[in-house]
């Protein structure tokens, strides 16, 4: 279906009745919540929303690690709160430790909480899991995927756009990716593009763009978690390369930059791995992302590898950041000072 909408694919105009309607209940929700029939519950310190508007991957986790790691930087005490999509909690709010089972938190709350060191909390109500970071000491809250989860607010919303996908079609579910119309993106405060854009995007209300790179950080060999220099490949190639990620041949085509030969094993988002998945009929290396290793991890062989990844934003965006987060904390202490 991905790449049926990525092509338009002629046969697509049949789901268009299923698009209106769509279009029609997520339109209907956005105004029952700016008209008060649905509750947005505040917070009492800043909230910033990471999200994006098509289904897939677009870069968005590794924008939360460096948010996470630049708030840390600047004086804040951050913390990051999930949907714990695959996970299934015994209780709710959870709290990912830096061991939780991925089959409690989900693949993406444990790798963030791996990569950055910070409070993760799991929780579908995510005002809720808001609050049990508040409760744990954070001081400004990471919302992971919260773009459409309109019931907490927020104050900062990031959209991240991959820049050579798009938007597909530009339909919407189930006609083609995206979750909210293009309309959507007049009213967030930023879009972040990962990687070169093919178009240049132009919104009404003149919301600013910028640009953001995945850059390859270290090669890490999963069973006992030494690191290595991505300019000293620790292993021969060819290699088998699993990505049970949003859009797996991104992490192909950076494998083969670094100049690794690559057999190619792309995997549904979120893939439920098991060790036959790490099995081959030969003695290859197999190299993954991060975010499919802290599900491999508990049955990974010897010949296991990951290529950590890092965001990196323009330093435009720094800027504006900077300067968003100091208005924020101006208005907070003027409440404060009540």
């Amino acid at each position: 279906m991905v790449e049926a909408w990525y092509r338009d694919a002629a046969w697509l105009k049949l789901l268009r009745p299923l698009e209106w309607l769509y279009r029609g209940a997520v339109a209907r929700r956005r105004r029952a919540y700016a008209s008060g029939r649905k509750s947005v519950q505040c917070l009492p310190v800043p909230v910033i929303v990471v999200g994006n508007i098509t289904l897939g991957g677009t870069g968005k986790s590794p924008l939360v690690a460096w948010l996470g790691r630049y708030l840390g930087a600047q004086g804040w005490r951050p913390g990051i709160v999930s949907r714990g999509y695959g996970g299934k909690a015994p209780h709710y709010p959870f709290h990912v430790g830096m061991e939780a089972s991925v089959d409690q938190s989900g693949d993406e709350p444990l790798m963030l909480v791996q990569q950055t060191g910070l409070p993760v909390v799991v929780d579908p109500d995510r005002p809720r899991g808001a609050r049990a970071l508040i409760e744990a000491g954070c001081d400004i809250v990471i919302a992971d995927d919260g773009l459409q989860h309109l019931a907490l607010g927020r104050d900062i919303e990031l959209v991240v756009v991959d820049g050579k996908r798009g938007f597909g079609n530009g339909r919407c579910l189930p006609a083609g990716p995206l979750r909210e119309s293009f309309s959507r993106l007049n009213h967030v405060d930023a879009i972040v593009v990962n990687g070169e854009s093919r178009k240049t995007l132009h919104c009404a209300n003149g919301t600013k763009s910028y640009q953001m790179q995945l850059r390859p950080a270290q090669w890490r060999h999963l069973v006992d978690g030494v690191c290595y220099p991505v300019g000293r490949q620790p292993f021969y190639s060819p290699v088998h390369a699993l990505a049970g990620i949003g859009h797996p041949s991104r992490f192909f085509a950076t494998l083969e930059a670094l100049g690794v030969e690559v057999r190619e094993h792309p995997l549904a988002d979120h893939h439920r791995f098991s060790a036959e998945d790490l099995r081959f009929d030969d003695e290859l290396p197999v190299v993954m992302t991060a975010k499919d290793a802290v599900k491999c991890r508990p049955f990974a062989h010897a010949d296991c590898w990951v290529l950590d990844v890092e965001a990196c934003p323009q330093p435009a965006f720094i800027d504006w950041l900077q300067t968003r987060l100091e208005t924020l904390q101006s208005a907070t202490r003027e409440v404060s000072n009540g």
